[in-house]
């Protein structure tokens, strides 16, 4: 068995792991490079693969960096089926075309504003492509054993977000896992993750590899934000993923007012995608800890913003209120419309709720940056820029320690440690080579590994 490392690797982007037997190729992930323009480039370029001996392409989960370059394979040709749990399959649904959909309207707005290098802007993929991609999509139920030409794999829960798998690959007499990203045992949402079986070699995300999770109470954190721009009389902007972390802030926002905890505003949820996602959830109580009467609850005090109109129209208010929407790292989407308009005022509060990548806005704004760019537009920012860092979806290095103490892992297990920036990659192996008996290695970029 060979694994080549196109992606993931050095960065929390782009995870893709070709894996080739004698007779059989799989793709492991397939996702889209995202923050630093440097990495974003390796988007446009040639995969080291033949689209056409392709078998087919295992997926983790739905988030963009694991699935959102499913739509490029499938412009170069790639027929094959893509195998993933049935919620992430739902879930790809939403996200691959909405995907497209903003790379259609950005190369639209850089060509409208000559804006970019090219002077016909193209995105890398349009919305009608990634709604056809999905006809490729085979789902399956976790633990359900699958064969592609003589590779076995199952998947098994990784928690994270809904559907979100740990896949388990067996051929030539050797036994891979594939973490994908690993979720935490005491998540507001989602269920722990399971235990790993033997393995002969793992491939590790190290997203929190050298950082331990805040222990403050993040419902306390949230309620002192939203206090605070009360009292200012600003907007509270909240970028926001829409799988997952969008629920979350939803339910705890509606919690707290519930409890009166905060001063009642309203809150707008000015994102389709995250709407429909809302939706997912009541179809997936057995993946997650809300029941339906939770999820009818962090729903209804909620304004859904679905169109563009609206969402325009939120510029217009001038008392305390919260707007939720993506994209997380504020690389895109309409929160960007909303720091836009808002940056300036001192009296905004922009509240980020997870891991910012390197390069992305959200990191940027996070270090202090005096002004953002915007739509080729230096955006003067004087709001107060807050994080609330209790709501990661991934484990820190002292969770995946534990979950690989409670997993059948052997000494001498070799790790790989992939989907980590530089620095978490070194403290998360140095953590682990100091505290286990794994050989623990740092995957390379398109660098091969042969089992």
């Amino acid at each position: 068995m060979k694994i080549t490392f196109l992606g993931g690797t050095e960065t929390v982007t782009g995870s893709k792991y070709l894996v080739e037997t004698a007779s059989t190729k799989v793709l492991v992930d397939c996702g889209l490079y995202q923050g630093y323009k440097w990495l974003r480039e390796r988007n446009w370029q040639t995969l080291p693969l033949d689209v056409d001996r392709l078998d087919a392409i295992l997926l983790t989960h739905a988030h963009l960096d694991h699935s959102g370059y499913i739509p490029v394979l499938y412009n170069r040709g790639f027929r094959g089926p893509v195998f993933t749990h049935y919620a992430t399959r739902d879930l790809c649904e939403i996200l691959l075309p909405d995907s497209g959909h903003i790379q259609e309207e950005d190369a639209r707005y850089y060509g409208k504003h000559k804006i970019s290098k090219h002077a016909h802007p193209l995105p890398l993929y349009d919305r009608a492509t990634a709604e056809r991609c999905m006809s490729l999509f085979s789902p399956l139920a976790f633990e359900e054993v699958c064969e592609v030409g003589d590779i076995t794999f199952h998947l098994q829960s990784a928690g994270h977000i809904l559907g979100a798998a740990s896949i388990i690959l067996e051929a030539d007499g050797k036994r891979v896992g594939f973490s994908g990203d690993v979720g935490r045992p005491d998540d507001l949402f989602m269920r722990p993750p399971q235990a790993l079986p033997e393995l002969d070699l793992l491939l590790l995300e190290s997203t929190y590899g050298n950082r331990r999770h805040d222990k403050q109470d993040a419902f306390q954190q949230l309620a002192d934000v939203v206090t605070a721009t009360a009292k200012n009389g600003g907007a509270l902007l909240i970028p926001s993923f829409a799988v997952g972390r969008a629920q979350a802030v939803q339910f705890m926002l509606t919690t707290l007012m519930k409890e009166g905890r905060v001063p009642a505003m309203p809150i707008y949820l000015d994102s389709p995608m995250a709407i429909n996602v809302s939706n997912i959830y009541y179809r997936y109580t057995e993946l997650h800890r809300l029941n339906h009467q939770q999820c009818d609850a962090m729903c209804n005090s909620i304004n859904f913003v679905n169109h563009v109109e609206q969402s325009k129209a939120l510029a217009d208010i001038h008392f305390p209120h919260i707007i939720i929407a993506g994209s997380g790292m504020a690389t895109g989407g309409r929160i960007l419309h909303h720091l836009k308009s808002r940056l300036a005022d001192h009296r905004t509060t922009v509240l980020f709720t997870g891991y910012q990548a390197g390069g992305t806005r959200g990191a940027k704004m996070l270090q202090g940056v005096e002004s953002v760019k915007i739509h080729g537009q230096w955006i003067r920012n004087r709001a107060r820029i807050e994080v609330l860092s209790g709501l990661s979806g991934h484990g820190d290095y002292r969770d995946l320690s534990r979950w690989l103490a409670q997993s059948s892992l052997a000494p001498g297990t070799a790790i790989q440690l992939v989907h980590g920036d530089p620095d978490a990659l070194d403290g998360m192996c140095d953590h682990l080579r100091r505290t286990t008996k794994f050989d623990v290695t740092i995957a390379g970029y398109r660098k091969i590994l042969r089992l």
